[in-house]
Formats: structure tokens, sequence, C-alpha cells
């Protein structure tokens, strides 16, 4: 009886083969469909919400243009007037975190934003693309990025290994932050979800105290939505300020 209520809270980040024969052909997983998915739901946002272009925007239009002048407000304001050039991939990258992380939480979807391979190749773009920014404005010059101006010569041997771990360590630091929040706030969902169904099935005193459960299942969702935003945020400011320091290397 234990082992028929064990609760499998992992299992739901299991990669499986989607589409049929055709997908397991060449390994086409359900994140790959969740992807293609959430590409062609931003493509549709923005073509169906400018398209109209009125001047008293509707609904549509009107989330469209917020989240142009958002993402374009936050380039400007981090990098600085050169932000502009940048702003087409930090758009990018935060819809398809964004949407990503809101469909997860879908039934019967998938997160692909839950698995570390994914978002340790959103971060390690973004690393090379600040370096080769940083390397093409600067040239060799950008090295001294690792030494900061006017600080002892004696002292190099120990900040600039401490300035070059620093800067290896961001794509770490993005990719763990993101996975590790939307891989826990899904495994509490199969938490709580399964104390429901157990305790409903143990009677009426059991559906009683499902209330609980349920009750903080509802509250979740609201705060996973809230860590869904708060994630695509946080990883685009800080490329945002990762492609500061390349152009302004300060």
């Amino acid at each position: 009886m234990a082992a028929e209520q064990t609760i499998d809270a992992l299992g739901q980040f299991k990669l499986d083969t989607a589409l049929g024969p055709l997908g397991a052909s060449v390994n086409f997983t359900q994140s790959n469909l969740m992807m293609l998915i959430a590409s062609a739901l931003i493509l549709s946002l923005l073509y169906f919400g400018m398209r109209p272009k009125a001047v008293i925007p509707g609904r549509l239009q009107a989330l469209a243009e917020i989240a142009y002048d958002g993402i374009y407000s936050m380039c400007h304001d981090q990098i600085g007037h050169e932000g502009r050039r940048f702003f087409p991939f930090v758009f990018t990258l935060f819809f398809f975190i964004l949407m990503g992380n809101l469909l997860g939480l879908l039934p019967f979807s998938f997160t692909y934003t839950s698995h570390i391979a994914v978002t340790l190749s959103l971060a390690l773009v973004v690393i090379v693309l600040t370096t080769v920014v940083a390397l093409s404005i600067h040239g060799l010059h950008f090295f001294t990025y690792f030494f900061p101006a006017g600080a002892p010569k004696a002292l190099a041997p120990l900040i600039i290994p401490v300035e070059v771990i620093s800067y290896l360590s961001r794509p770490v630091s993005l990719s763990i932050r993101l996975f590790a929040n939307m891989v826990a706030g899904h495994v509490m969902f199969e938490v709580f979800a399964s104390f429901i169904v157990m305790m409903a099935a143990a009677g009426t005193f059991g559906v009683i105290g499902a209330a609980g459960p349920l009750a903080l299942n509802v509250v979740l969702v609201g705060f996973e939505l809230l860590v869904a935003f708060l994630q695509a945020y946080v990883f685009s400011i800080l490329t945002c300020i990762y492609l500061h320091d390349a152009v302004h290397l300060h």
C-alpha cells in the first residue's frame, strides 16, 4: 500500500518523444514541441497585436506595445544608448523564457525551462554574446576588465583569478537560478496535489482535510505566475547588465 502511494514528484520532468513515430525518428520531445508552441504564440501576439495599428489601441495591441516599450526601456536604462542594438535579442530572450514558464503551468503541459540543458544553453548564448561584443568593441583592452583600474599591481595574482572565476560563473548562476525555481515550484504542485488525492480517498474526514492542500495549491498558482514573470525579468535584466559591462568595461 505504501508503494502505491509513493509520490513521484520528479516524474513530470521526464522527456518523452512527441508526434509519434515521426518524433521518435528525430528524437523530437515534448520539450521541443512546447518551444515551437511558445515561439508561435509570441509571434502571433506581436503580429495580431500590432496589425491594427490603431491610434487608440485595443487590448491585444496595448499588450504588445507595453511589452515592446517595457523591454526597450530596460535595454536603454541598463545598457545605455547602445542598448537599441541588443533590444531584439533581449526581447526574444525574455518572452521565450516567460512563455515557457507560463505554458508549464497548464495541465498536461511541459516546462522546458525546468531542464538545466535549456537554461544553461540560454546562459551560454548570453555569455558568448557579451564576450564577442566586448572583444569587437575593445579588442585586447577587454582583458583589463579582469584587473580594475587603480588596484595595486602586487594583488594581481589574487584579483585576476577571482575576476575570471566570477566572469565564468555567470552562465552557471543564470542557468541554475531559472532551472531551480521552475523545478521547485512544480515539485510543490505535485506534492500538494498528491496530498489532495490521497486525503480525499480516505473518506469524509479526508475530503475535509484535503481542503488545506487544495487551498495551498491555489495560492501556489498565483505565486508561480509571479515567479514566471520574475524569473524571465531577472534573466533578462542580468543579461542587460552583462552587456553594459561588455560595452563600457565597468
